[in-house]
């Protein structure tokens, strides 16, 4: 046998192993793709449940002290040798029973949420939305540290919503969210003191058993005094055209911080502490999910449409008779609100503020979760807020040198997709919820009608 035909051998068999290896990716990508969202819930259900009743046997057994508070990458940048027990861990408590279940439970899964969308979607959504509270609910159990960690992350989602609305859909660049969501935190953290815990030598005004009614409206009227800010920013900014919004919310932002370190009744430079421990996690869930619909639901309305247009082109929006300026400011009090929300939840979830958490490092931040996500995409909101917040603890045990490899890994993102990693998409809560089409052999996820 001659070296040519050798080499026609050996191409042959490398030729068919990937041909087998292609047949392999694609057997599993089409069986996984007929598996609804209810079916990778209750993966996710039964992979935290998992955790919490035998993660600590499974965690020894991989050679592991405990169980690892964020997926194991702590442990495995604090100690590089552990790097298999924690990938083992994660594999046989996260990956595995996620993946599997929802493959057997696919075709049951289909007909439940074929169903459900027949008998009420609104239903449907409150359903999915229970299990995913229950999900994280669970998983945050494990240690206080979880429970922190998702709380302030669900705050960055709704940060980075309300930023993506000017910066994305309205296609401006605004400096100014952190200083909202100052003013929202403040706000709040004021009038939580004044009337329920007592400030400045002074009792509490309402008795506490009010306070289930007192925090909701805390954290509105926060909202509304970032939106009152707001229009300081908008009126003279959007009477220009330009990067004057970036220059003049910059400035906005100095002078909230300024102002609040000088105002000596709300602490100064020491800040503002002992707020009440109300932003519990079902709290903070509740006005994520309702700052999601809110938003989602604004940039797809009529005046979204109108933004997109704006952004576009402004002088062809203005002679379709778009009221481009009138339109701009809505949106801009609209963000600031939210912010400010966002602000009165971090306010009680730290419960401390001080000026300098709302500088240059925090809107560096926001500005990274917006543009590493995707510009004018709810989802990518939601990407970029969770892929930072969750990065950004990842790397703590690397100390000074997350601070290299986040700008470098948003620097990459840049150069290959400059509008973001997802970038552009709409949020169809509705088709998120249908069931999905049959695939795969008999018993498998159903098929489309």
């Amino acid at each position: 046998m001659g070296p040519f035909t050798k080499e026609m051998e050996v191409n042959s068999t490398r030729n068919t192993r990937k041909l087998r290896l292609s047949a392999v990716k694609a057997h599993l990508s089409e069986s996984l793709s007929g598996i609804p969202i209810l079916g990778w819930l209750s993966g996710a259900l039964v992979s935290v449940l998992l955790e919490r009743m035998v993660g600590t046997p499974i965690a020894h057994l991989v050679g592991l002290e405990r169980i690892p508070v964020l997926f194991g990458v702590l442990i495995m940048l604090k100690e590089p040798l552990m790097i298999p027990g924690a990938l083992a861990y994660v594999f046989a408590v996260y990956l595995l029973p996620a993946v599997v279940l929802a493959y057997v439970v696919a075709g049951p899964a289909n007909v439940l949420a074929e169903k459900l969308v027949r008998v009420s979607s609104g239903f449907s959504v409150l359903l999915h939305l229970a299990l995913l509270y229950a999900i994280l609910h669970i998983w945050a159990e494990v240690s206080d540290y979880r429970l922190i960690t998702l709380k302030l992350t669900l705050i960055a989602v709704m940060l980075t919503l309300s930023l993506n609305v000017i910066n994305g859909y309205m296609g401006e660049f605004s400096c100014s969210h952190p200083g909202f969501m100052a003013l929202g935190a403040y706000s709040a953290s004021v009038i939580s003191l004044i009337f329920f815990v007592g400030f400045r030598s002074h009792g509490p005004m309402l008795p506490t058993w009010l306070a289930p009614l007192g925090f909701p409206l805390a954290l509105i009227l926060g909202g509304l005094v970032s939106s009152l800010g707001a229009i300081a920013v908008a009126v003279p900014s959007f009477r220009t055209r330009g990067d004057y919004l970036a220059i003049i919310s910059l400035a906005f932002l100095f002078i909230v911080k300024s102002l609040i370190e000088n105002l000596e009744l709300v602490g100064g430079p020491r800040g503002l502490s002992k707020q009440p421990d109300w932003a519990s996690l079902p709290v903070v869930f509740f006005w994520t999910a309702l700052c999601l619909w809110m938003i989602n639901n604004f940039v797809r309305s009529i005046l979204g449409k109108a933004m997109n247009a704006v952004r576009d082109d402004e002088l062809a929006a203005n002679a379709m008779t778009i009221d481009t300026r009138r339109t701009k400011v809505t949106a801009f009090l609209f963000a600031a609100f939210w912010a400010g929300v966002a602000g009165g939840l971090f306010a009680h979830v730290v419960r401390y503020v001080n000026p300098s958490m709302f500088g240059v490092q925090n809107l560096a931040e926001g500005l990274a979760m917006v543009y590493f996500g995707g510009l004018n995409s709810v989802y990518g909101s939601i990407v970029g807020a969770v892929s930072i917040s969750l990065l950004g603890e990842a790397l703590r045990p690397l100390e000074i040198f997350k601070w290299i490899i986040i700008p470098l890994l948003l620097i990459l993102v840049m150069i290959y997709r400059p509008t973001g990693l997802v970038a552009f998409k709409e949020l169809d809560v509705l088709h998120l919820i249908r069931p999905k089409a049959k695939r795969g052999r008999e018993g498998g996820p159903n098929a489309s009608r």
